[in-house]
This record gives C-alpha cells, structure tokens and sequence, in this order.
C-alpha cells in the first residue's frame, strides 16, 4: 500500500468516527428549557465541536494504527497463499 492509499483509509475512518462522536453529550434547548424564540428545540445548546473534532482525531489516530499494524505486520494471514 501507498502513503495515498493509507491517507484515504485515515479519511474513511476520520469521517465514520466523527459521524459516531457527534451525538455524543448532546443537550437541546428542549432539554435546557431554554428554548430561543424562532428556533429550533431540538438545536444544541453547546454543540463543543472543537473538542469534538480533537477526539475524533484522536480517535481515528488509534483505529488507523491499528489498522496499519494489521496490514504491515503480518498479524492475520489473508488469502491462502500464504
């Protein structure tokens, strides 16, 4: 495998694990009682995306090199060649 190949594979994860954090924490201005006029109620009240962002790298990081090790370091055999 190529670096390109690898940094897709890190997007493909990045994006599966942000999707898997974002919901994560939630609280509505429903939940809040404190909902703003025009709004809707079901809108976070403090959506923390920076933080959010920060785990799902972090997060990725770890999964990616799990990856990476499974595929460079022979730890499961694929196919029957081998």
């Amino acid at each position: 495998m190529g670096p390109i190949t690898y940094f897709a594979v890190y997007v493909i994860i990045w994006w599966t694990v942000l999707f898997a954090i974002l919901p994560i924490g939630i609280r509505t201005q429903a939940d809040e009682d404190d909902v703003e006029p025009g709004s809707e109620p079901g809108a976070p009240v403090r959506p923390r995306h920076l933080f959010k962002l920060a785990l799902t790298t972090l997060v990725s990081v770890v999964v990616w090199l799990g990856f990476y090790a499974v595929v460079n370091l022979d730890l499961f055999q694929f196919g029957a060649d081998r």
